[in-house]
């Protein structure tokens, strides 16, 4: 374990899925903010897409990583993964809904609820656990990985497919491909 310097690590994986967590939030919040059902929609677009994208970021390279260098970590991606089949659950049934119901905002209350649990529970524990336990080079190493997943990763909830790294490496890419063609064939949402 080398240098722990944060100051150095602009870009590294914990920098990177901290604002990942912030954008998200932020977007949930111009959601419940809103008041214009179109604008709502492509809010929750987008910030369905951009959940997407970290969560199989995070499952191809953090994880991984986590259960081989962080004792008990095993069990926590356990719990992340459930997390991430919980959020994924809500984002589909929040596609289906109309942005104008009250339904749809009480959803959205639900997921910001859940998102902001799960990105508390690894900024306040998993992020220093990483920090402690990898060297400063495979934070940004691992940062460089993320954001390359991010760029293939499905946009798109698929609650029925499995949460592990052989699926995201294998099939995850194709799987990305076909949303975002579907998102571009849609206009759903903008530069994915």
């Amino acid at each position: 374990m080398a240098e722990k310097s944060t100051s150095e690590a602009g870009g590294d994986v914990v920098d990177i899925l901290t604002a990942d967590h912030r954008e998200m939030i932020e977007l949930i919040e111009k959601i419940e903010a809103s008041a214009d059902p179109e604008e709502r929609r492509s809010l929750a677009d987008s910030v369905i897409a951009e959940v997407m994208r970290h969560s199989v970021a995070e499952e191809l390279f953090v994880y991984p990583e986590y259960e081989r260098s962080v004792p008990g970590g095993k069990e926590e991606v356990e719990h992340d993964k459930e997390e991430h089949q919980e959020i994924e659950e809500v984002m589909k049934e929040l596609e289906g809904l109309d942005s104008a119901s009250a339904e749809f905002l009480a959803l959205v209350k639900k997921f910001k609820e859940l998102l902001d649990h799960h990105a508390d529970d690894e900024e306040s524990d998993q992020f220093p656990k990483l920090r402690e336990h990898l060297a400063i080079h495979e934070l940004l190493d691992m940062g460089k990985k993320v954001e390359a997943a991010k760029a293939i990763a499905p946009t798109r909830p698929h609650p029925g497919s499995p949460h592990s790294e052989l699926f995201h490496m294998t099939l995850g890419p194709g799987v990305g491909m076909v949303d975002r063609l579907r998102d571009a064939l849609s206009g759903r949402i903008k530069n994915t």
